[in-house]
């Protein structure tokens, strides 16, 4: 398992081949230029999906790959740990699909434009971008 370029916490995710954590990964993406129109916001929210989807899998491949290196059911005692690794790796990668799945709902069914998304009050207002607070 490699480190996060950033903050050094054990990762499974890469970004352009480099190491990189969830949350390092959220936080450069918030440092980006902003979607301005409600196709761009929908692209932004689907690529995420596909992103977590990715992350999804690889997370499930590596948990599979742990798992049969245990063949008599009884692992060896560093052998927990890595299946305790790739088990919260899985689960968050598991969390991570689901938030995206959700603000993409969100953002068709009610137009709630996801709080890292919102572009500023003026252009929203005027475009009819609806955060939660105008549903």
């Amino acid at each position: 398992m490699a480190q996060c370029a950033y903050c050094k916490m054990e990762t499974f995710l890469y970004d352009c081949g480099v190491p990189v954590c969830i949350q390092c990964a959220e936080g450069r993406k918030a440092e980006s230029t902003s979607p301005t129109t409600k196709p761009e916001i929908r692209l932004v929210l689907v690529n995420r999906i596909v992103e977590a989807t990715t992350r999804l899998s690889a997370a499930n491949e590596t948990f599979s790959a742990v798992m049969s290196q245990v063949p008599s059911g009884v692992p060896h005692p560093d052998g927990t740990q890595r299946i305790h690794n790739a088990s919260r790796e899985l689960d968050a990668a598991r969390e991570e699909m689901m938030k995206a799945h959700t603000r993409l709902n969100n953002f068709i069914e009610h137009g709630i434009v996801p709080e890292d998304l919102k572009l500023s009050s003026a252009i929203a207002g005027a475009g009819g971008l609806r955060g939660p607070q105008d549903r």
